[in-house]
């Protein structure tokens, strides 16, 4: 066909738009659905899907580095130095009181969020080294008088000087917690042999049953929420004890079901057999079949110590067999009982659930949630019954620490596209990667580095790689990628499930390292970059580390918005020394508030 002036007309190929139109729908809705769902860059299993996204990426990305213009954060105002944004006390009336909802995560719509940097106290020192801080820190660190002041004859901590002490005490074991652990240990022999490796706390105190708990190679979760105690969480973790801000509320704790070896309660006020025992039913479903619960305080061993609770003999009678009674219809025995302790077991596998009747109260759940749901998951009035499939699963089959760190987790067959061989390449990967990072950042594996968190794990092979220094890690798992959550605990670790669009469960000045692989790759299209790096700095102490591993696109938009920080950053070549990938490895500042914070 020719145009009036003779010239041919170029018609359009139908067909090859159309199929350009498509392949450019595709190729969106592939690295959409990609976004996110692993952060390693892995060339198997788990990795091909990282490694996809980073294809996608690096097609749009072509233009060299992603460009973010120079901005110096200001700072807060001092009131906002123990600032936990999605449990802040200053939004509590916005919430009811009901089963303490006000106690939940409840964080800010964006255009409230804060972009400023969280000052430190006063006389902020570096936090006292492990181990000698599992026994004293700086009273201007965490300089808060109200558990001193109530606790005192209790012996949970007390001020000297310059510094908080703690010997070791608590509500029920005022004569210290290594003896009531020691009779805790007697009733659980498992505690011995590394049959218990992974444990939570439930309304923690200032943490010393878990920080005794870890000479005896059992690591806990300590679980405590931002209430009038003021700080419970702050000072675990300054003592350099694994601790989260939470409670059991409404919302199922963070955590993959069969997590935990044993839990624990020491009068923690949780009203057990309330509600129809759905606080219960929680601990039920993060409890590994085989795992024990173990309370203290009202209402065992009410026949001597009713008259202490400003109760009645009969009314603590009826409470222990409500409780009892409960336990039973879950399928949990009574394992052990002595003095002011009782260890009830989860049922080891599915028998007796098979024999409840189909109309028990109370009811199993059907399938209509996931078990390892638990991201803003609301508690159900039913309890989890364990697939009966996962056996190895159960505390009774599983290998003891340390053996189990390394095994390749029954549970892994649940995440999509992993396997044995991508479950031991991870951690080939690793031991490779850690002594490139020592030489780097040379304080890692000195006392210097006490608190850490991987905050975008898969397997859980960066803790693995580390697990002989003298730190530990809390491995965190996206909300918004496969759950890889139940691998990482029966390895052995612990971790959370979170959201890094939102705030973390801590406070601040709380984590000597963040590690983070490939973080804003997976997360910056449903992140803003800014707030991510802010909530980094939050939860950083003065003088602590950063080590993120990113595509090279990224890496001078990190060092840009860290050096508006404060922080003092330098870019390596990863061990591979490959243009696509680079290191960026910085040190947040200790520095001390103008009072002339923002608000």
């Amino acid at each position: 066909m020719k145009h009036k002036d003779g010239k041919p007309i170029n018609q359009p190929n139908k067909n090859r738009s159309l199929t350009a139109a498509i392949t450019v729908i595709v190729l969106c809705g592939l690295s959409f659905y990609l976004g996110g769902i692993f952060k390693s860059a892995d060339t198997e299993g788990v990795g091909v899907i990282s490694a996809i996204q980073k294809t996608l990426d690096s097609s749009s990305q072509s233009s060299g580095t992603l460009q973010i213009k120079p901005i110096n954060f200001p700072e807060c105002g001092n009131d906002y130095q123990d600032y936990t944004p999605c449990t802040d006390p200053k939004r509590w009336r916005k919430y009811g009181t009901y089963r303490l909802t006000l106690l939940e995560r409840h964080c800010p719509p964006i255009f409230e969020r804060k972009e400023c940097l969280v000052p430190p106290p006063a006389g902020y020192k570096p936090p006292i080294r492990w181990p000698k801080s599992r026994d004293e820190c700086w009273y201007r660190n965490v300089p808060y008088d109200w558990i001193n002041k109530q606790k005192s004859n209790q012996h949970w901590l007390k001020k000297e000087g310059e510094k908080f002490l703690f010997p070791g005490g608590g509500t029920m074991f005022p004569n210290g917690v290594g003896e009531y652990v020691d009779l805790m240990q007697d009733l659980i022999p498992g505690i011995k042999d590394g049959s218990v490796r992974t444990a939570i706390d439930t309304g923690c105190g200032v943490a010393s049953w878990g920080g005794d708990l870890l000479d005896r190679g059992v690591l806990t979760i300590s679980l405590a929420p931002r209430d009038n105690h003021e700080a419970q969480v702050q000072f675990a973790l300054e003592r350099g004890i694994p601790a989260i801000l939470g409670v059991i509320s409404t919302q199922r704790l963070p955590f993959s079901s069969n997590s935990f070896d044993m839990a624990h309660c020491s009068r923690c006020l949780i009203p057990w057999t309330e509600f129809g025992g759905i606080y219960l039913f929680e601990i039920h479903r993060i409890l590994r079949p085989g795992g024990f619960w173990v309370l203290s305080g009202p209402p065992v061993n009410y026949e001597r110590r009713w008259r202490g609770w400003n109760t009645t003999v009969e009314e603590q009678r009826s409470d222990y067999e409500k409780l009892q009674d409960l336990l039973t219809s879950m399928c949990f025995k009574l394992y052990n009982k002595k003095d002011d302790i009782a260890v009830w077991q989860k049922a080891p596998d599915n028998s007796c659930y098979d024999r409840l009747p189909r109309e028990t109260y109370p009811p199993k759940c059907d399938d209509s949630f996931e078990p390892d749901s638990a991201w803003y998951t609301p508690l159900r009035a039913c309890f989890v019954v364990p697939e009966d499939k996962y056996k190895n699963s159960g505390l009774t089959y599983m290998s003891k620490w340390p053996q189990r760190l390394n095994n390749v987790p029954e549970r892994l067959s649940v995440v999509q596209g992993s396997s044995a061989s991508t479950f031991n390449h991870d951690n080939s990967k690793w031991k490779k990667r850690i002594p490139h990072y020592k030489m780097l950042l040379p304080d890692l594996g000195t006392e210097k580095i006490r608190n850490v968190m991987d905050m975008n794990t898969a397997y859980g092979g960066f803790a693995a790689a580390l697990i002989n220094d003298p730190l530990w890690v809390m491995n965190v798992v996206s909300s918004y990628g496969p759950n890889t959550l139940p691998v990482v605990f029966d390895r052995g670790l612990i971790g959370t499930l979170h959201d890094w669009c939102e705030a973390f469960s801590t406070y601040p000045r709380t984590y000597d390292l963040l590690h983070a692989d490939g973080l804003f790759t997976a997360e910056s299209h449903r992140c803003e970059m800014k707030f991510m790096m802010l909530e980094m700095d939050r939860i950083l102490r003065p003088g602590g580390h950063v080590i993120i591993r990113e595509a090279s696109y990224f890496a001078d938009a990190v060092a840009t918005l860290a050096k508006g920080m404060r922080w003092i950053c330098h870019k390596e070549n990863t061990e591979y020394d490959v243009e696509k990938e680079k290191l960026v490895i910085c040190q947040k500042k200790l520095w001390q508030p103008s009072n002339s914070g923002t608000r």
